[in-house]
């Protein structure tokens, strides 16, 4: 199969779907809501969950002050709310009121475990790396919460009972099983104009 060969690397990032997960923050009593799918499992013993988030990010300077996160890993059905959380910024948006976010504190961190997560890692920092234009976050996962029901009796995740919504880059979100894209900025754009009526 001939492949395509381009120099520029902003493509790569756009080859594979990536889970899309919301990463909570908590710092100033402002309590935050950020699209994240660069994340990964870095370790098991001590756990630790590594997220990428550029410093131009609300949620970078909450992290960065009260050194903790929460990454809620989040179904099918919340797609919509993935792509409005990513579609707008926490300084000028009050996401958890705008979108009618339901959640409540980690059993031990600050920022907010979502009511609709699948899962959700609770996270303290402890350490931080600069690479390009992203931070990449290192944090010792000290809870972990999940929905039994979204899970086999093995531990793993159901796909059928609960797929999951992914990231196919430029902004598009699409579910694991078809091609629904949600459109960001739309959707945002549409709510807040419903909720200022």
């Amino acid at each position: 199969m001939a492949k395509t060969v381009r120099s520029e690397a902003d493509p790569f990032l756009f080859h594979y779907p990536a889970s899309a997960t919301i990463v909570t923050s908590h710092a100033r009593d402002r309590d935050n809501a950020m699209a994240v799918a660069w994340h990964t499992a870095a370790s098991r013993k001590p756990a630790m969950y590594l997220v990428s988030i550029s410093y131009k990010r609300f949620t970078f300077d909450l992290i960065v002050e009260s050194g903790e996160f929460v990454v809620n890993f989040m179904p099918r059905d919340q797609g919509e709310l993935v792509a409005k959380v990513a579609g707008c910024s926490g300084r000028d948006v009050d996401k958890f009121q705008a979108f009618q976010i339901a959640a409540k504190p980690g059993s031990r961190v600050k920022a907010a475990v979502l009511d609709t997560s699948l899962a959700a890692y609770e996270c303290r920092l402890v350490d931080r790396h600069t690479y390009g234009d992203h931070d990449l976050f290192v944090g010792e996962v000290v809870a972990v919460q999940w929905e039994a029901s979204a899970f086999t009796s093995e531990g793993l995740h159901d796909l059928e009972r609960a797929p999951p919504i992914v990231y196919l880059g430029e902004d598009r979100y699409a579910t694991a099983v078809g091609n629904d894209f949600l459109d960001r900025e739309a959707l945002v754009k549409a709510h807040l104009q419903e909720s200022s009526a």
